[in-house]
């Protein structure tokens, strides 16, 4: 499947790329929801990881892929663990740039997310992706932490 990955900065989500690629899906895309530009780098928020977003434009140049942002305009409006659509909500942010990812990229056809164990990011990512026909992949969920770590502490691997 064609791919569009969330990226964060961080090691899951970067971690989830390369099992998307060793399960054969093609990542042709990044995708990254980051702070206002005068809010603090690390948003409040219940569902997305905003520290390390000043780094995903290397990731981007060093893959060759497209980058897709947005800024995070909403808030955690919606706590309850499941989730409908509600104005002003964050994961509506999301909503929208996966939205506007399927339109530039008509090929898309799934969202990679490093979601390891909260059922509250999960659901989220897993209801935007129902609204879009897209399919959630997450690689990382529910993992052993101590095989995750060990698995990302072997050498590099060349991917392309």
């Amino acid at each position: 499947m064609r791919v569009v990955a969330l990226i964060s900065g961080g090691k899951d989500s970067c971690y989830s790329m390369h099992l998307c690629k060793q399960h054969g899906h093609d990542v042709v895309a990044l995708a990254n929801l980051l702070p206002e530009e005068s809010a603090p780098d690390e948003l409040d928020s219940f569902c997305f990881q905003t520290v390390g977003h000043q780094l995903v434009g290397a990731y981007s140049a060093c893959m060759g892929l497209p980058l897709f942002r947005k800024h995070i305009s909403g808030t955690s409006a919606l706590q309850d663990l499941g989730y409908s659509p509600t104005d002003g909500d964050e994961v509506e942010d999301l909503y929208q740039l996966l939205a506007y990812v399927k339109e530039s990229m008509p090929g898309i056809q799934a969202v990679a997310s490093g979601a390891i164990a909260s059922d509250y990011q999960r659901l989220r990512v897993e209801n935007v992706c129902s609204r879009l026909n897209l399919v959630s992949l997450a690689y990382l969920w529910h993992q052993p932490q101590r095989l995750l770590l060990r698995s990302q502490q072997r050498p590099p691997c060349l991917s392309g």
